[in-house]
């Protein structure tokens, strides 16, 4: 199941106060809190994370395999396993994903659009994000 997967590390940085232009491959895991513009797109060799804080933005499509939004995204979001969008995601773009956990605050202007062809054995359970303060 999804969740007894060890997480791969994060092991790249796009700090606040840089901005990237052009297109970024990663392996592993990759974490931004700076601005992107351009394509992000993890290496098909091995699982990967993404985490875009949200104090990041990125203008472009996004490929990844578990994918957490806090920020900002212009562009398609496709992560082949899970898609958490935390409470300020703000995507506009349509928004493709296996599996999806949106805390509530998170806005989507797209479509959502769940990847068929699953296994039943092999499908994550979903989880409902609650407000337990």
């Amino acid at each position: 199941m999804l969740g007894k997967k060890k997480q791969p590390p994060i092991k790249s940085l796009i700090a606040q106060g840089t901005r990237i232009e052009g297109n970024v491959l990663f392996s592993d895991g990759l974490r931004i809190d700076g601005d992107v513009v351009g394509d992000i797109r993890a290496s098909d060799e091995q699982p990967s994370i993404l985490v875009i804080s949200e104090l990041a933005s990125v203008s472009g499509q996004i490929h990844a395999d578990h994918v957490i939004i806090n920020g900002y995204v212009k562009g398609p979001v496709l992560a082949f396993n899970l898609l958490e969008l935390q409470p300020k995601a703000r995507i506009e773009g349509d928004v493709s994903y296996r599996a999806l956990e949106m805390h509530q605050g998170a806005t989507i202007s797209g479509q959502l659009k769940p990847m068929v062809g699953v296994d039943a054995e092999d499908k994550p359970t979903l989880k409902l994000a609650a407000n337990n303060s």
